[in-house]
């Protein structure tokens, strides 16, 4: 079993309190430490510019990483650096979803990252979890599930995704083929005390299901290497001087 991460970020937060297991490697992004004080939580690490932080600044130490305002990686993607350096390949993203589109979208993104190395990002929002698999299987154990029904749904990150199956869905998709600008996989259901899987042979897929869904096994068709890169502490070189 992968370490887990929890990352608190600056983003829209709501109801219910987010879970933090035993053992978890926390990290604070930015106005993440807000979040972080108010649910009484201690990080093990705090990273970020701190431009979105309303409350007090945080104390310089070995469990303070501060970065520059005008960089190239946002606040998020350090943090799941910082994760991924302490070993983590299993993240809960708080905080990514909600507020400012750009940064939903980029949380999104985040989350196909970490999948096509082999790693798995859940982000927690309004009644939903979004998660990614490359290459590989989400499989949903069977639960009750309520008349007016909960809503699945998967998208074609990468530009063609081949072999896309998803059994015991209300639409059952059968090695299918999707791509990036398709939305054939919105509005899926589960159905009612069946397991359900979504599955991609090769590609990746952005999948979305309710937050009272039990979190999906998840398996991969390959072994995957490499890593999501190393923290940039640096000014950005892009700028226009």
């Amino acid at each position: 079993m992968s370490k887990v991460c929890v990352i608190f970020g600056a983003g829209e937060y709501y109801a219910g309190t987010p879970v933090v297991p035993d053992g978890a490697y926390v990290v604070a992004a930015d106005g993440g430490l807000d979040h972080t004080r108010e649910l009484g939580i201690v990080p093990d690490v705090m990273v970020g510019d701190f431009d979105s932080l309303e409350g007090r600044p945080p104390r310089t130490d070995v469990r303070t990483i501060t970065l520059p305002s005008l960089k190239d990686d946002p606040d998020m993607l350090s943090a799941l650096k910082v994760g991924w350096a302490a070993g983590c390949r299993e993240f809960h993203v708080y905080g990514g979803l909600g507020g400012r589109i750009d940064h939903t979208i980029s949380g999104i993104q985040l989350m196909t990252l970490l999948a096509g190395h082999g790693a798995s990002g859940y982000l927690y929002g309004d009644g939903l979890i979004v998660t990614a698999i490359t290459d590989g299987k989400l499989s949903f154990p069977a639960h009750p599930v309520p008349e007016d029904g909960r809503m699945v749904s998967a998208f074609s990150h990468s530009d063609v995704s081949l072999g896309v199956n998803e059994p015991g869905l209300k639409y059952e998709l059968k090695d299918s083929t999707l791509t990036n600008t398709m939305v054939q996989g919105v509005s899926n259901e589960f159905r009612d005390g069946i397991d359900a899987a979504i599955s991609v042979e090769h590609g990746t897929l952005i999948v979305t299901f309710p937050i009272e869904v039990a979190l999906p096994q998840v398996s991969r068709f390959h072994e995957f290497s490499g890593g999501i890169g190393k923290l940039d502490t640096e000014v950005s070189k892009l700028l226009v001087r």
